[in-house]
């Protein structure tokens, strides 16, 4: 499958589904939007996909909807945990999804910093 950016209505709903949360960290992954909690990814849009990171039971309710699917970037390359969401639910439910997706990533343990980040805060200390 070739490259296909998301559309501006995707990037838009995605936009509006976020949750007014401060906590909340808007990053690309895929050289697309995502939100991440935590350090932990949540949503995000992949060509015309929307998805959301669930617990089981909330994965399990998702994907019994028509049209829901496990989130596969790369053929073969499922991610445990996440699922597209189906464009009828992106328009009707979109923030219900993502908000649950929030939800379930602030119960993860927070990831550290990454490398780059990491190196880059100890510069900084170092120059003090």
């Amino acid at each position: 499958m070739g490259w296909a950016s998301p559309s501006e209505a995707l990037l838009r709903r995605f936009d509006r589904g976020l949750p007014d949360d401060p906590r909340v960290e808007r990053r690309q992954m895929f050289g697309c939007p995502c939100a991440f909690v935590g350090g932990q990814m949540f949503a995000g849009v992949f060509r015309d996909q929307l998805f959301v990171r669930l617990g089981s039971e909330a994965r399990d309710a998702l994907l019994a909807e028509p049209g829901a699917r496990p989130f596969e970037p790369t053929p073969g390359r499922v991610m445990r945990e996440y699922v597209c969401v189906p464009r009828p639910l992106q328009d009707r439910r979109v923030s219900a999804w993502i908000a649950a997706a929030r939800d379930y990533a602030t119960s993860l343990p927070p990831k550290p910093p990454r490398r780059r980040a990491r190196a880059a805060a100890a510069r900084r200390a170092g120059r003090r």
